[in-house]
């Protein structure tokens, strides 16, 4: 998870290497997901998504075409989608310098669209899709206040456009809502002669992958208006297994397999589950899953391990906003590769992902939490491109547990602050089942 939205490296700055994870950021929780915007100036629409790591791939910022099917709900790579309005062989015509007037009709320039359209385009995302996660700063009154207020002004340069929007904003009290330049980030073209315009997200990540200290180019355009090249990188892998486990004997009878999650990367789901096998084989009878100081990773890591423990058909999370698009509910597939009795260990630093796996466990009656009360990170990110390629991105949902309780900002508390006997564990969960069928 992360707290800084925006990962935005020019190649021209870069070790041209290819960590197949970024560290572990601060914790965050995001999902980003494909958005558009309807516009009477729209033209032919082609979406974008802004990378600034993928997950096996990259450490630095990419811009590339990519088909508005495609979902994508990581956090810890920070993967960014936008919605253009424009085809790519028209994306010279969106070139506007940072200072130019805005001279409406006028035959010797002709701006996509005005200043004013610009800020109006902002106001409208917001207006549709903001959700205020605690900080009581929006209504729709005081937000259509600013819009009457913003008509009134005459906004000449598209430098000051971008400035209002910034204000606009920042009015809202989220620090994760905020505005993007057009200039950031680097437009990928294509992989190894591939063309990269059309595909997917995971189609050029596939492309971007290959065995470790091979040479892979990547033809790219620098910022919005900068010029294109060829640059050839190497591949390297650098991503480590986050699992740590042992067998730890209980008494002569019993033993309890102990699984150390440091963080949900690429690896994660792999090794937990190799690791959670050999326990078993082991003749573990107990398990105990470690999350504490567990800032999160990749969202959909934290879905599909928490799916590990849980019956076919039990909810995992729900996602929570003002747009139907945003209001889903993720529910287990299949059944629990485990089903002994699990303690989640848990403090003040398990935030993000690790709260929906200790949240999914605990609220289906599969796990009790012991420690501490976790960070409460549980916000959900999109961003928007705007018609000048410019971007906003906007808090829109939040993760709500199984048992319907609001993460950001609350946290989950634990069953126990001490460890208690395994008696009392299974004895709570027995509980916790007879409550939920009755």
């Amino acid at each position: 998870m992360t707290n800084v939205i925006f990962f935005f490296k020019s190649f021209s700055s870069l070790h041209f290497q290819f960590p197949s994870l970024v560290p572990k950021p601060p914790p965050f929780l995001s999902f980003l997901s494909l958005q558009k915007k309807s516009s009477s100036n729209s033209l032919n629409s082609v979406d974008k998504t802004l990378i600034g790591a993928l997950s096996g791939v990259l450490s630095f910022g990419l811009l590339f075409h990519s088909p508005l099917s495609v979902a994508l709900d990581y956090s810890s790579v920070e993967i960014f989608s936008l919605s253009a309005d424009s085809s790519p062989s028209d994306s010279s015509a969106s070139c506007v310098e940072d200072e130019l007037p805005d001279f409406g009709n006028a035959e010797t320039v002709s701006p996509p669209v005005t200043n004013e359209d610009i800020v109006q385009e902002a106001w409208e995302i917001v207006n549709d899709s903001f959700l205020d996660a605690g900080h009581h700063r929006w209504s729709p009154e005081a937000w259509k206040q600013r819009q009457e207020d913003i008509m009134n002004m005459s906004i000449q340069t598209r430098s000051k456009a971008h400035n209002i929007i910034r204000r606009m904003l920042a009015s809202l009290g989220d620090p994760y809502t905020r505005f993007l330049p057009p200039a950031e980030g680097d437009e990928v073209l294509a992989v190894n002669g591939v063309d990269a315009r059309g595909k997917s997200a995971f189609e050029v990540s596939s492309l971007l992958q290959g065995p470790n200290e091979t040479q892979v180019t990547v033809k790219v355009k620098h910022g919005n208006c900068g010029p294109e090249e060829s640059i050839q990188v190497q591949r390297q892998v650098l991503v480590r297994s986050p699992v740590f486990y042992r067998l730890e004997q209980i008494d002569a009878a019993s033993s309890v397999g102990y699984v150390r999650l440091k963080e949900f990367n690429a690896l994660a789901k792999k090794d937990l589950v190799t690791a959670m096998k050999r326990l078993e084989a082991m003749g573990a009878s107990y398990f105990i899953l470690d999350l504490r100081d567990n800032l999160g990773g990749l969202v959909q890591a934290g879905i599909e391990i928490a799916k590990l423990f849980l019956n076919e058909g039990s909810t995992v999370i729900y996602t929570v906003g003002r747009d139907p698009q945003y209001q889903k509910t993720v529910v287990a597939d299949t059944g629990p590769l485990v089903t002994a009795p699990v303690v989640v260990l848990v403090n003040k630093k398990t935030a993000s992902a690790s709260e929906i796996v200790a949240s999914s466990l605990h609220d289906n009656c599969r796990a009790v939490l012991v420690g501490e009360r976790t960070y409460g990170k549980g916000l959900i990110q999109s961003v928007f491109e705007l018609h000048d390629r410019s971007g906003v991105a906007v808090t829109v949902g939040k993760y709500v547990t199984p048992n319907h309780k609001d993460i950001n900002g609350n946290g989950i508390e634990p069953d126990f602050q001490n460890f208690p006997a395994w008696t009392d564990v299974t004895e709570r969960l027995s509980q916790c089942i007879i409550l939920h069928q009755g």
